[in-house]
């Protein structure tokens, strides 16, 4: 693996958000694209929206992050195969993330979350050391 899929996996992660907005979107009756928040907000029923709606939330906030560790390990000079790797593991699990979150699988999507937070932490913790060391 090499940078490019590290870079090809930023890609991909700036756009999970959007692949659970439209699911949440597609689940609810009557989606109005006029006043979309107002909608939104009244879908308390239907917790596959709000499910959705959760994982597109997530997804933004975990995007941050990672982009920030793939650039910094890179430029700190980690090994472009190890960034790859963790970067790939993000995506894999995030993407799961997503899917339990929809179905509403609580345990296994905070694991799940937690892998990819600790990917995130890693590419960190290896710019930092590679840097102080």
């Amino acid at each position: 693996m090499t940078l490019a899929t590290a870079y090809w996996c930023v890609l991909i992660a700036a756009i999970l958000p959007y692949v659970w907005i439209v699911i949440a979107k597609g689940s609810g009756p009557n989606y109005n694209n006029r006043n979309p928040r107002a909608w939104l907000a009244k879908q308390d029923g239907n917790y596959k929206v709000q499910r959705a709606h959760g994982a597109h939330l997530n997804a933004f906030e975990a995007f941050a992050p990672f982009a920030a560790g793939v650039v910094l390990a890179q430029l700190a000079g980690v090994d472009h195969g190890r960034i790859a790797l963790l970067a790939v593991a993000f995506i894999v699990l995030r993407v799961l993330h997503g899917v339990l979150y929809v179905a509403d699988v609580a345990m296994a999507r905070s694991l799940v979350w937690l892998g990819g937070y600790l990917c995130v932490l890693a590419l960190l913790a290896l710019a930092a050391l590679r840097i102080t060391g």
